[in-house]
């Protein structure tokens, strides 16, 4: 006989426990144990299903998948080159990000194209959704509208009419009535889940789903939703700067290097088609501690400001900061400006940022944290049109990076008149007509040209 049991799950990450615990032991974090209750005992042997005999994998049909527009160049990027059919795609990201706004702006382009898309609402009525999208832009009558919180309800409009996509806003929000808990919880999250994708995988629909975030920002809810998932897609940036970057953690049928750039306007999310342009805009011109590096996302060059302020400190321990880089690789680079260049930079605080609000973990930046990091020390400005990349050992060896030819051009296109590179990538450029290349093998043949 069946029968009932209670278990506590963790909300933020979803750990099991069989007693409630003030802090989770997989997350670490407190307060968020939850009791449940779900149901225990075996199934009658009738009830399972006959064996599927395996097949040959020489025996497989496959053939090319079939992918179509979003109508948005950049998420189109992202996605590997489009939606493909019978794929789960989960966008997160911060509330007020623009997750609601790029799916409503895809539906739409989609609709205008001919396929009939379903949008469904758990957390707006139907006329929250229509004062919204009026700000987008005019919509077709293959765009529908479905306000409901019971899965069961979508799954009886999917059966009467097949959309060709469906966009689920949000996850947290749907349940599914067999099981006995509230919508959020980390049992409603893992069925209504499930069956979404059996709709994607039988049906042959997509299906695109909204996750909210936890404070760390990770999708809330169970950790195996991302592995249920065909691809997880993630917003980034602040709520209240004009760009987002949205950026592909997860996919099984493209790159995850990829990035989709957009700048949020009373009309909706706008594509950036040249990011280097918008990022350096307002660039400043012969100040000490700015310096442009060239970072690769994917297969697409971007050209970033990297900002450093180097001061004396006023506390026996040196403050250091950093804004969109990686905080302890900051502090390598200091160490070895210090232990093989001679510069004492133990008695001051160093303040480093990406200006435009960007996130770059690109090792091939720190030759650029360097020369920022020296130019604001020695309070001397670098060349206005000067590009530098390249990644930075112990030692203090310069590496070489991937994409070097693309870089140099990258930097040429936006008219800068000097790159100064890895030694090792300058043999390998064919083409640097317009734009002097200087490679250096170490960080003191850089800083001799620097300063």
């Amino acid at each position: 006989m069946a029968k009932e049991k209670q278990i506590f799950f963790c909300r933020e990450c979803g750990f099991e426990s069989g007693k409630w615990m003030g802090q989770c032991p997989g997350c670490k974090s407190w307060n968020t144990f939850c009791e449940e209750t779900i149901t225990v005992g075996a199934k009658k042997q009738s009830d399972r299903r006959d064996a599927v005999a395996p097949t040959s994998i020489l025996e497989v049909q496959t053939s090319d998948e079939t992918r179509f527009s979003t109508g948005l160049e950049e998420l189109n990027r992202v996605l590997g080159g489009g939606i493909v059919n019978g794929s789960l795609v989960l966008v997160g990201g911060d509330p007020g990000i623009g997750k609601s706004t790029i799916l409503l702006q895809m539906c739409r382009n989609l609709s205008e194209n001919g396929y009939r898309v379903l949008y469904v609402s758990g957390e707006e009525s139907l006329s929250q959704i229509k004062m919204r999208a009026e700000r987008i832009g005019t919509f077709t009558k293959d765009m529908l509208l479905l306000c409901v919180n019971h899965l069961e309800d979508v799954e009886a409009c999917i059966k009467k009419n097949p959309p060709k996509v469906i966009a689920i806003d949000s996850i947290q929000t749907m349940l599914v009535e067999d099981v006995p808990s509230a919508p959020g919880s980390v049992s409603q999250v893992k069925e209504v889940t499930a069956r979404l994708m059996q709709i994607a995988k039988q049906m042959d629909i997509a299906v695109f789903i909204v996750g909210h975030v936890t404070k760390e920002g990770t999708v809330a809810g169970p950790r195996n939703l991302e592995h249920m998932v065909d691809t997880v897609l993630y917003f980034e940036g602040d709520r209240n700067a004009g760009f987002r970057i949205l950026r592909a953690v997860k996919n099984r049928f493209g790159s995850t290097n990829e990035i989709g750039v957009f700048e949020m306007t009373k009309t909706g999310l706008s594509e950036v088609n040249n990011p280097s342009k918008v990022m350096l805009d307002g660039r400043p011109v012969n100040t000490s501690g700015s310096v442009v590096v060239c970072s690769m996302e994917g297969t697409r060059p971007i050209l970033l400001e990297i900002q450093a302020l180097v001061c004396q400190t006023n506390f026996n321990l040196p403050r250091r900061t950093t804004v969109g880089l990686d905080y302890n690789r900051v502090n390598l680079l200091l160490a070895v400006l210090e232990k093989r260049a001679g510069m004492v930079l133990a008695g001051c605080d160093a303040y480093v940022n990406i200006a435009g609000g960007f996130r770059l973990d690109d090792p091939a930046a720190d030759l650029g944290i360097v020369a920022a990091l020296v130019s604001s020390f020695k309070n001397k400005p670098l060349e206005e049109h000067l590009v530098a990349f390249g990644e930075i050992g112990l030692s203090g060896e310069v590496r070489g990076v991937s994409s070097a030819e693309q870089r140099v051009n990258e930097a040429r296109k936006m008219g800068f008149q000097t790159c100064i590179i890895p030694k090792s990538n300058k043999e390998n450029i064919k083409t640097a007509d317009g734009i002097q290349v200087i490679g250096v093998s170490n960080i003191r043949e850089a800083l001799e040209y620097l300063c």
